[in-house]
């Protein structure tokens, strides 16, 4: 069994995690349009690739995927999603089964104006949102909202351009330079973070870890605390099944008084997914399972509270002459 990992950037433990699970029983095969992404040299082996924009990028990887036998394949960035659900039956073609959720729900996540509708619609607490200025400022004028706001983009990952915004003046000049912004209502509770594996032959959600998030950095978990309550657990749990995700799943949430607002939801794995792992909720495993044709049984809240996860910067240090490409 051999797994691809699409996008691999700097995400040297989810590489490390897939070696040890597989134990000798497959390889993993690592992929990124630079090669200076340190993940590539933890794989078992690893190709440059065009980017992901490329009018060539797909058939780039359907041939990786044949040559290497790969089993299975994800990415780890949110615009390469879509493209991965769009070419489904391509990878199925190549005996590779793609780890993504359908495209209807890839390009729903990505969109933050689409899922802040499919959450209401659904009657799912969530933060309020504001296309055009002429709605904001009725509704700013109406007291449904008041400032600081964040303005972000409506298809955007990793807080790029993301801005909290204090005033009228602000606001107004971010609306009319950039057609593709939003504001959200800015939520001041505590944020959380959960990960989410939804079984990819049943269709359940089979694990769900959940952490207090203490400091962000990039748009990333830097530090977190693990919780454990029940209530969320089952919530998020409910939601991802519902919705007809599969695979791995990060989602965003605040608690402002009793009540717990979904925020977004990311179908891939999460930048604070090491926290999860280390406490061993192992999606790595689930999905070779998975892989394998194996269903998974439920183990949600297999973990411990009160797990401190604590980021610090690496380095992979090498020749020249060793760099891909």
């Amino acid at each position: 069994m051999n797994v691809l990992i699409l996008s691999a950037g700097t995400r040297n433990k989810v590489v490390r995690y897939f070696k040890k699970e597989l134990e000798g029983r497959g390889r993993v095969i690592a992929t990124d349009c630079s090669n200076l992404a340190p993940a590539l040299y933890e794989a078992d082996k690893a190709y440059l690739v065009p980017r992901i924009d490329a009018p060539d990028y797909i058939d780039r990887i359907l041939e990786i995927c044949e040559k290497e036998e790969i089993t299975g394949c994800f990415s780890l960035i949110d615009p390469e999603l879509s493209l991965l659900a769009k070419n489904r039956e391509r990878f199925l073609e190549k005996g590779c089964t793609p780890v993504v959720s359908s495209y209807e729900l890839c390009e729903t996540s990505l969109d933050k104006w689409q899922m802040y509708h499919y959450l209401q619609e659904r009657k799912i607490p969530t933060a309020t949102c504001y296309l055009n200025w002429e709605d904001f400022r009725k509704a700013r004028e109406g007291g449904e909202v008041s400032y600081p706001v964040f303005m972000k983009p409506r298809r955007g990952s990793a807080s790029i351009r993301i801005n909290r915004v204090n005033n009228d003046e602000e606001a107004k000049i971010l609306f009319r330079y950039d057609e593709e912004i939003m504001a959200q209502e800015f939520m001041s509770g505590q944020e959380y973070g959960a990960d989410c594996y939804v079984d990819l032959i049943s269709g359940k959600c089979v694990s769900v870890f959940l952490k207090k998030k203490i400091k962000m950095r990039a748009g990333e978990t830097d530090k977190s605390v693990s919780i454990n309550k029940k209530e969320v657990l089952s919530m998020v749990a409910s939601f991802a099944e519902e919705a007809g995700y599969r695979g791995m799943i990060d989602l965003d949430l605040f608690e402002e008084g009793d009540v717990f607002y979904l925020s977004e939801v990311n179908p891939r794995f999460g930048g604070g997914y090491p926290h999860a792992y280390e406490c061993g909720v192992n999606f790595p495993r689930l999905l070779l399972r998975n892989l394998e044709g194996k269903e998974n049984a439920c183990e949600i809240g297999n973990y411990s509270p009160g797990i401190t996860m604590m980021k610090y910067n690496e380095v992979k240090i090498l020749p020249q002459e060793e760099l891909i490409g």
